[in-house]
């Protein structure tokens, strides 16, 4: 009986992963196209917004100095926006706002390393680009579907897109160029009910840190 059971319950995880095995590639294929196109795009939105790329470097520039503070990595979300950002996963809100104006007086000393972060969602778009370009490339020069094609790309691309992440970082999608800038205030959890992406209504409980640029 204990074998009887083991059987029927084994055998339709068995037909479940020699079907997946099949079919992963194709689906990975669909997944690559539509990556092509959707990555390139995100990124392009966050470039040619100047007053985007000053926040993001705000942001990142406000979890490095957060996470320098606490002396280890934390467990701490961003989002920039045109107005300013949004610090998810601190419970302080003095403190986010202390690391808010010490990170853009950061920036503006020169301190431009601060503007990159090596989890920014940046790297994780690169990542899956890269992974997305590898596959196709080895798909039509091999002319196979294969599991191990899919495994060679994401390998790849993790031991890649480290590095051009923080290259897209740098000259794409944030901006060093801060100095006309200063942080307003924080508030919370402002334009949640109004937000007009998706991403920002499933963005975690946090602050909103706004900016604001003045003319000398």
């Amino acid at each position: 009986m204990f074998f009887l059971l083991l059987y029927l319950f084994l055998m339709p995880l068995f037909f479940f992963f020699i079907i997946a095995l099949i079919f992963l590639p194709y689906g990975f294929t669909v997944y690559s196209f539509m990556t092509l196109i959707t990555v390139p795009k995100q990124i392009w939105k966050v470039a040619k917004s100047k007053n985007l790329r000053k926040n993001h470097a705000i942001e990142h520039a406000t979890i490095n100095v957060l996470e320098q503070s606490a002396g280890h990595r934390l467990n701490v979300s961003g989002l920039s926006r045109e107005d300013g950002f949004y610090i998810a996963g601190i419970q302080n809100p003095e403190m986010v706002e202390q690391a808010a104006v010490k990170g853009l007086s950061l920036l503006k000393q020169g301190h431009c390393q601060l503007a990159i972060h090596r989890r920014c969602g940046t790297d994780v778009a690169i990542a899956n680009l890269i992974s997305a370009l590898l596959f196709l490339v080895l798909l039509f020069s091999t002319g196979t579907f294969s599991l191990w094609t899919i495994i060679t790309a994401l390998l790849l691309s993790n031991l890649m897109s480290p590095y051009l992440g923080e290259i897209v970082q740098k000259y794409f999608t944030t901006s060093c160029d801060v100095n006309n800038m200063e942080i307003e205030g924080l508030e919370y959890e402002i334009g949640r009910q109004e937000a007009d992406s998706m991403l920002l209504r499933h963005f975690p409980r946090g602050y909103f840190i706004k900016t604001a640029y003045y003319t000398s």
